[in-house]
C-alpha cells in the first residue's frame, strides 16, 4: 500500500528524533566532563563522545534519510513557506546537504580531539603551560582546515566554517561587520578614556560562594529561566547546553573575590538558557527545535546580561536585596555608586570580564588572529607574541602571561579555529536591536524592569524570536521582529546614550558614531 505524505513526514520526524537524542546524549556527557566528572574519567569520555558523534552522522548520513527528505520536497513546496512541515523538510535538506560532504570518521576522529585537548586545557591555563597546549593546538588548526576543505570550493577558508555558525554570513561580510563597527566605536572609546576612572572597588573583596549563585539565580528566574526544566552548576568556562526541550542547563564560575564574575555569567546563559526553554514545543526533537544561529542566539545572553542586567532600572529594585546579601560590603554603597562600577570602561586582559564598550575589540582581535592562523600567514608557535603584540596595539594592555592571554577562551582548545568569535558581535549588535523592536511595541517595559516585572519584555520575545527556533533562517528572523536587517544603529545609540549619560560626554565627543 502506498504511503501518504502524513506517514512519510511521520518517518522523518521518527529519523530526526533519534539523531536528537544522540545529540542530546552527547551534551550530556559533554556537560559532565565540564561539571563534575573526575579527572580520570577524561580518557573514556573522549572515547564516549566519539563513538556519540559517530553515530549521530551515520544517521544524519544515511542514504535513506537522504530519500525520503527528496519524496518530502514536493509536498513542501505546497505548503506556505513558514509552515512549520514546510520549514522542517527545508533545514532537514539543508542540514543533510551538509553533513554528507564530512566523512564519519572525520567526525569522529575530530571529536575526540577536542574532548582531549579540552581535558589539558582544564590544566594547562592555570599552570600558564602553552607549551603542552601548542601540538594540540597545531591538530586543531590542521583539523579546522581539513573541514574546510570538504565545502571546497570557497571564498574564503573561515567561509564553511562560519556558515556553521551563523548561515548566510561569510568571512568578508563579518569582516565589513567589523570594520564599521569599530569605526563606528572609535569616538566613543577615546571620548571615555579621557574622562576619570570610575571607582569600582565594591566589586572586590570577599565573597562567600553561595549566596554568589543564589543571588544571580534569583534574578535569571525573575528574568523567566525555569528551573523545572533547567538547572545551574559550576564549571570552567560558563555554557549553556540543551539536552532536550525539557532539560536546558546553565553554568557559571564563581570567584571569591569579584561578584561580577557568577552574577553576570549566570545572566548571560540564562539568556541563553530562555532561548531554549522557548522554543515551541512541537519543534523539538527536530532540526527546528534549537535557535537559528549563533549570533540571534548571543543576541539574547546579550541582552539580558547587559541590557537589561547592568540597567540602572533593574538595579532600582534589586539592589536593596544584593544589600542584604552582602550587608558588610554593600550596607554603605549608594546605588549610583554600584551602578557605575558595574559599567565601568576600561581595556581589560579578559574577554569575559570586558565592559560593553571595549568588548568588541576583543572579538576583532581574535578574529584576525583565526584568520592569519587559518591562512597560514600565523603559526601556532607564535600565537603568544602575536597575541601579546595586539593587545599591546589593540587595548594597550601589556599580556603578561599565556594564561589570560592567548589560553583564556576555551573556544581554540575545545572546538575549532574559525568561526566562532565573530558570533558574539553579532550577537551584541542584535541585542540592542531587537530591544528597540520590543520598546517600539512595548514602550512600558522599562518602567516594569524597574519594578522586578519581565514578563512583557519576555513574551515579546517569546513571541518573535523564541518560538521559531531554526524555523526561519537569521536574516529573516531578524527582519520579521525589527523591520530591517541587522544594523548597528541601535547598538551605537544604545552606547552612546548610556555612555554618554553615565560619563557625562559632551556631544562633540560622540560625534564619531554611526
Amino acid at each position: 500500500m502506498q504511503r501518504t505524505e502524513k506517514d512519510l513526514l511521520g518517518e522523518l520526524r521518527g529519523r530526526l528524533a533519534e539523531i536528537s537524542d544522540l545529540a542530546g546524549t552527547a551534551a550530556i556527557l559533554s556537560w559532565d566532563q565540564s561539571t563534575y566528572m573526575p579527572a580520570g574519567g577524561a580518557p573514556a569520555r573522549g572515547r564516549q563522545l566519539a563513538l556519540m558523534s559517530r553515530l549521530a552522522h551515520e544517521r544524519r548520513t544515511d542514504p535513506e534519510l537522504g530519500r525520503l527528505i527528496d519524496v518530502l520536497k514536493s509536498y513542501a513546496e505546497k505548503l506556505p513557506a513558514d509552515h512549520d512541515d514546510a520549514a522542517l523538510i527545508r533545514v532537514a535538506a539543508r542540514d543533510f546537504a551538509k553533513a554528507i560532504r564530512v566523512p564519519t570518521a572525520f567526525v569522529e576522529r575530530f571529536s575526540a580531539h577536542q574532548s582531549t585537548a579540552y581535558d589539558a586545557w582544564t590544566r594547562a591555563r592555570p599552570a600558564n603551560d602553552f607549551a603542552s597546549m601548542r601540538p594540540l593546538l597545531e591538530r586543531t588548526l590542521e583539523l579546522s582546515r581539513q573541514y574546510a576543505e570538504f565545502f571546497a570550493p570557497y571564498q574564503h577558508i573561515m567561509d564553511p566554517l562560519i556558515d556553521d555558525m551563523d548561515e548566510g554570513m561569510t568571512c568578508a561580510s563579518v569582516r565589513a561587520l567589523l570594520v564599521e563597527l569599530r569605526a563606528a566605536l572609535s569616538g566613543l572609546v577615546r571620548a571615555i578614556t579621557e574622562k576619570p576612572a570610575i571607582d569600582d572597588r565594591c566589586l572586590h573583596g570577599n565573597f562567600a560562594e553561595a549566596p554568589q549563585i543564589d543571588f544571580g539565580l534569583g534574578i535569571a528566574t525573575a528574568f523567566g529561566y525555569d528551573l523545572a526544566r533547567g538547572r545551574l552548576d559550576r564549571t570552567h568556562h560558563p555554557f549553556c547546553t540543551r539536552f532536550s526541550g525539557g532539560d536546558i542547563r546553565i553554568t557559571t564560575r564563581v570567584y571569591p573575590d569579584d561578584l561580577t564574575q557568577a552574577l553576570f555569567s549566570t545572566l548571560h546563559e540564562a539568556g541563553h538558557g530562555m532561548y531554549e526553554q522557548g522554543v515551541a514545543a512541537a519543534l523539538d526533537g527536530t532540526p527546528l527545535g534549537s535557535g537559528t544561529s549563533a549570533g540571534v542566539h548571543e543576541s539574547q545572553s546579550r541582552l539580558w546580561e547587559n541590557v537589561v542586567g547592568r540597567s540602572l532600572g533593574l538595579w532600582g529594585h534589586f539592589y536593596p536585596r544584593l544589600q542584604a546579601a552582602f550587608p558588610d560590603k554593600f550596607k554603605n554603597v549608594p546605588l549610583e555608586t554600584f551602578h557605575a562600577a558595574i559599567n565601568k570602561v576600561e581595556p581589560s586582559l579578559i574577554r569575559t570580564e570586558a565592559d560593553e564598550v571595549t568588548y568588541n575589540l576583543h572579538i576583532i582581535l581574535r578574529f584576525d588572529l583565526e584568520l592569519a592562523m587559518l591562512e597560514g600567514r600565523l603559526a601556532v608557535k607564535d600565537l603568544p607574541e602575536a597575541w601579546r603584540a595586539r593587545y599591546q596595539s589593540d587595548l594597550g594592555l601589556s599580556s603578561p602571561d599565556d594564561r589570560d592571554g592567548c589560553m583564556q577562551d576555551v573556544h581554540w582548545f575545545g572546538g575549532s579555529i574559525g568561526g566562532a568569535f565573530h558570533s558574539y558581535t553579532i550577537g551584541n549588535v542584535l541585542s540592542a536591536q531587537f530591544y528597540a523592536a520590543a520598546l517600539r511595541a512595548h514602550p512600558e517595559i522599562p518602567a516594569e524592569i524597574a519594578e522586578g516585572r519581565f514578563s512583557t519584555l519576555k513574551g515579546w520575545l517569546d513571541q518573535n524570536l523564541y518560538r521559531h527556533g531554526r524555523k526561519f533562517e537569521a536574516d529573516e528572523l531578524v527582519r520579521r521582529a525589527t523591520g530591517e536587517p541587522m544594523t548597528i544603529r541601535p547598538y551605537m545609540d544604545y552606547l552612546t546614550r548610556k555612555y554618554g549619560e553615565l560619563y557625562r560626554l559632551a556631544p562633540a565627543a560622540l560625534a564619531t558614531r554611526a
